[in-house]
């Protein structure tokens, strides 16, 4: 029996796989992820620690970070003086050695920057080693934001539809950033960073359902990496903007005011045809068909569009989550596949907030780590049918560790080395958070697929949660994060080839099934043709 997916797809045939009106729709989508992606990540730049240091009573002509008689009154560790604490002042006139008494430290209340950017540091006197932890908290916020908001926007987007989801949830989450620009006290500010990513936790999965589907099955794949690159363009987009106006309060201001165009949308981009298909609503069906075909200048039948609407399905049978315990091979798989989505997404973000402390130029650092996301996808993309699912994401992991630890060991002053294996170890991390979504796509049947891959991903929040606080460990040991991500790559890597292999396999259907893939002895779940879309 021909379901009204595969009836669909063989409409998009016939009217273009990617036509003009596809690319107009891949397009808009794009730029909302993009906007959605430049607004979930602002808390690195409106949070950032700052270079300062003490200001000293008697010595302070003009502002100068770093004046010739600094290094008498303040001391001086690592090429940089301490931020909060200063050598007490004599009662002498003059700014030299002399005129400080060493042996007596003070704590001081005025401090001295080192450049112009303002962020909440200065405006909530987050001063010192003491309130870093206020710093960290506000991306845990944001972590734990998504965590509550992923389920709540699948509820709304069956409900109500995916663009009605990505709509409300994206001029929400921007109201909500743009209040947070106004906001005068640090509880404020973290109440709404909280709802920002609870509004917006649904906005890319809506967006990127939405430009995928209505392009045709072979283009489907390329469709969904362009996508990808547009999240790593938000990246970008968001250090260009933090770097041109370098004041936190404008910098929301920007980036939220963006999210809120995003209320045209509503006018001008189509809801999801399957979605109105499963809730019958054929007309909107019809006229988005009608409207693709238009555009694209090739003919539709309304006898074609009449059959689509006509086709009735079969209502799927759910099954409850708890059915994976019939199973000790899915549960033991289940519990790897949460742990490696974990480690992905702790690993991704981790080196993504951790690259605004590589060096001085923060900003540059941060859009590099964006930018090298986009060859991860598409290599990924190119090999993962060749070497396979599991030698793949383990091989991804194993690099992603080897370059955390060896960039600890390379000196500072071979700026561009460290930058470069960061920037490989980034790159591998993508590599292998695009393989771990694959994966969990195709080792669990039919019947708790969605289930499980709504619970993995939700997993995979406790991973963005922490990633923020990795700046706390930094006071104990400044290597210490990096060595985190690369132990925690090492082990999940290793337990990756755990995995059975599913390239080339049929999707199991039911719980036997799934426990049959990798098993040599069936030959139907080792030798089927096969392509799996990335990341759908």
């Amino acid at each position: 029996m021909v379901t009204s997916d595969q009836y669909l797809d063989t409409i998009l045939e016939k009217v273009g796989h990617f036509g003009k009106y596809q690319r107009f729709v891949v397009a808009l989508f794009s730029i909302a992820i993009i906007i959605n992606s430049a607004a979930f990540i602002t808390f690195v730049f409106t949070t950032k620690d700052l270079n300062y240091r003490c200001q000293v009573p008697y010595c302070e002509k003009t502002p100068e970070y770093n004046p010739s008689w600094l290094q008498n009154a303040i001391l001086i560790t690592e090429d940089r003086p301490a931020k909060c604490e200063r050598f007490a002042h004599l009662n002498t006139t003059g700014c030299n050695y002399s005129s400080f008494n060493r042996s007596i430290v003070e704590i001081c209340d005025d401090y001295v920057y080192e450049t112009k950017e303002i962020t909440i540091v200065q405006d909530f006197n987050l001063h010192c080693d003491e309130n870093v932890w206020k710093l960290t908290l506000i991306g845990t916020l944001n972590g734990i934001g998504q965590f509550i908001g992923l389920p709540i926007a699948g509820y709304v987007s069956d409900r109500y539809g995916r663009l009605t989801m990505l709509v409300c949830g994206m001029v929400l989450a921007g109201i909500c950033g743009i209040i947070r620009s106004f906001t005068t006290t640090y509880v404020l500010f973290g109440i709404f960073e909280f709802l920002d990513s609870l509004f917006g936790a649904g906005a890319y999965t809506c967006g990127y359902i939405l430009g995928v589907e209505l392009v045709g099955p072979k283009k489907r794949v390329l469709t969904g990496i362009l996508i990808c690159c547009s999240y790593a363009l938000g990246g970008v987009l968001t250090g260009a903007i933090a770097w041109s106006v370098q004041s936190w309060r404008f910098y929301l201001r920007i980036v939220c005011g963006s999210s809120v165009a995003i209320i045209f949308y509503y006018w001008i981009a189509p809801e999801s045809v399957r979605w109105m298909l499963i809730k019958k609503k054929y007309e909107p069906v019809k006229k988005t068909l009608r409207k693709v075909a238009e555009v694209n200048g090739k003919p539709i039948s309304e006898r074609t569009l009449e059959e689509l609407c006509s086709i009735t399905e079969t209502i799927e049978t759910k099954y409850p989550i708890t059915d994976l315990f019939k199973s000790w091979i899915l549960v033991l798989r289940f519990i790897n596949c949460s742990f490696c989505w974990i480690t992905c997404v702790f690993v991704f973000y981790g080196l993504t907030v951790n690259s605004v402390a590589l060096s001085d130029n923060s900003y540059l650092d941060f859009i590099l780590t964006s930018l090298v996301e986009i060859p991860g996808y598409a290599l990924t993309y190119i090999l993962v049918d060749k070497v396979g699912r599991r030698i793949g994401i383990s091989s991804s992991l194993i690099l992603t560790s080897i370059c955390c630890v060896v960039f600890v060991f390379i000196p500072p002053e071979l700026y561009w080395l460290k930058l470069s294996t960061y920037l490989l170890g980034k790159f591998a991390a993508t590599g292998a958070f695009s393989i771990c979504y694959i994966i969990t796509t195709e080792i669990f049947p039919t019947c708790l697929r969605h289930s499980l891959m709504a619970s993995c991903s939700m997993f995979g929040r406790i991973g963005s949660s922490i990633a923020p606080q990795m700046p706390l460990l930094e006071l104990f040991w400044k290597p210490l994060p990096l060595i985190l991500f690369g132990v925690m790559s090492a082990i999940s890597g290793v337990l990756a080839l755990h995995f059975p292999e599913t390239s080339n396999i049929k999707l199991p259907d039911t719980i036997q099934e799934a426990e049959e893939i990798g098993n040599p002895k069936n030959k139907m779940f080792n030798k089927y043709d096969c392509k799996c879309n990335l990341m759908l």
